[in-house]
């Protein structure tokens, strides 16, 4: 089996006037088709910056990444984006926001129908493709956001914390709506979340980072099997022992913000 993301030797600096930071280094990451890793860490441990990297929005700056056999030099069709912000267009309905990338593409109106009738009907918006992403909860808006991924059939879906301005029970309604997408259409998931229940809730794979600069701290098999629950004993260890690695890295930027207080 070929991966489907190769992460390799790589390092990303950010060089400011001040000085340079460090927000990646030596990232070594393998992901094999079909499965669902999550980035776990606190803020400022690179997270969503080395999902950048992948979505080729900011390269690195060393190192090599390969996504579906290719070598990564910017945003490219085999990797779909799905932002916490949703990225809507506000001025197009449901159905036409899930159709526009389907247009781009250059495919027929027919063929553009019926994928997005199927989509609709998918993740249950069938009753919502005239409304405006104004007239939407978050939940649906991201729901849209998905869908319009999903059309253009990308193997690999990156998300950065896709969920994390909802609500606790729209959250979770998601989680299990994802969960499902990603067992019937087959999909390779990279997922950034700051959420330790989340990240062991949905993933094969738990790839926990150190605060600045980024590194792997670990990187953990959710041997649980699924559906899982929450309040089991398996998960319940799971998530004390990456609450620890985590909390480790968060004193760490905490630590690191007092300093920078300090000098102000």
């Amino acid at each position: 089996m070929s991966s489907q993301i190769i992460v390799s030797g790589v390092n990303k600096v950010f060089r400011t006037p001040e000085k340079d930071v460090i927000a990646l280094k030596d990232i070594n990451l393998t992901i094999n088709p079909g499965e669902f890793v999550c980035l776990l860490g606190p803020s400022g441990c690179g997270k969503s910056t080395l999902l950048n990297a992948v979505a080729g929005f900011s390269l690195p700056s060393s190192g090599s990444i390969t996504a579906a056999g290719a070598t990564v030099t910017g945003p490219g069709p085999e990797r779909g984006m799905v932002f916490q912000e949703y990225a809507l267009f506000p001025w197009m309905t449901v159905a036409q926001n899930i159709a526009f990338g389907l247009e781009v593409k250059g495919l027929g109106k027919a063929e553009i129908a019926a994928k997005v009738e199927s989509l609709l009907d998918t993740l249950s918006l069938k009753d919502f493709r005239n409304r405006f992403p104004k007239d939407l909860s978050g939940g649906m808006r991201q729901r849209v956001a998905i869908a319009r991924v999903l059309a253009l059939d990308s193997p690999i879906m990156l998300m950065d914390e896709p969920f994390g301005a909802l609500d606790a029970l729209t959250r979770r309604n998601l989680q299990d709506e994802l969960l499902r997408i990603w067992k019937e259409f087959g999909k390779t998931i990279l997922f950034v979340t700051h959420s330790i229940e989340e990240s062991i809730y949905l993933a094969d794979r738990i790839v926990v980072m150190t605060y600045r600069p980024g590194t792997i701290k670990r990187d953990q098999w959710v041997d649980i099997p699924r559906p899982r629950d929450p309040a089991a004993p398996a998960f319940n260890e799971l998530k004390r022992e990456l609450g620890r690695l985590v909390m480790e890295e968060q004193q760490r930027h905490a630590a690191d913000e007092l300093k920078l207080a300090a000098v102000d």
